[in-house]
């Protein structure tokens, strides 16, 4: 199993971190395969998950369909959303979906409760994953309502380009990424394309100039 704190380098924290993995090992473990929904908007919110492997993709959807990331769980990592509605007694305002095939530990909402009462590392380890990616989902929220769809679009291409300046992934799926629309997504890429920035291929986007996007 990952160690659920092993991200932090002190020694402490690595203690912390052996006893947060025996405390969730003795809770069930489940498989589950790619593309298969965890929680959907609405319901009722009953266990906290840890993801031991994989990857766990959490969305908002909006009434006409469209789909905004808002953050990926992987190894070590906890849901804010399931947090936030185990400690509030709220549903989910949100949907998440596998990626890959995934591992996890299940804690119950009363064994939940009973560890943040008792264990001192298990309150540290939840609030800690909350408290970064409640930051990461501000600043995320920030970069919507402030930044322009061009400059949202370059950023994310330039993070996610790999080692030959090339990004597999579609119009539609970038829209998503960035909580715009696809049409949207489609018309700045055309322009990019135009001024000899971006080159576009069907499923593909080849970086011509890295440097204009930057």
């Amino acid at each position: 199993m990952v160690n659920p704190l092993s991200s932090q380098p002190n020694e402490s924290t690595a203690i912390a971190g052996d006893l947060i993995t025996q405390l969730i090992e003795h809770y069930p473990a489940v498989s589950l395969p790619a593309q298969h929904q965890v929680f959907s908007q609405g319901q009722v919110c009953e266990n906290y998950i840890v993801v031991t492997a994989g990857k766990v993709k959490v969305f908002a959807r909006s009434e006409d369909g469209r789909e905004i990331v808002l953050y990926r769980i992987q190894p070590g990592e906890v849901c804010v959303l399931t947090t936030s509605c185990l400690m509030g007694n709220a549903r989910y305002s949100a949907e998440g979906v596998t990626e890959t095939e995934v591992t996890a530990h299940i804690i119950s909402q009363a064994e939940f409760n009973k560890l943040l009462a008792s264990s001192e590392e298990f309150r540290q380890f939840v609030f800690h994953n909350f408290g970064h990616r409640l930051s990461d989902l501000m600043l995320q929220i920030e970069q919507i309502a402030f930044d322009s769809i061009e400059k949202r679009i370059c950023q994310f291409i330039c993070q996610h380009t790999d080692q030959n300046n090339t990004l597999n992934t579609t119009h539609q799926a970038i829209a998503e990424e960035i909580g715009s629309a696809r049409e949207v997504v489609s018309r700045c890429l055309k322009k990019l394309e135009k001024q000899g920035v971006v080159e576009l291929h069907r499923g593909s986007i080849k970086l011509l100039q890295p440097e204009a996007l930057s």
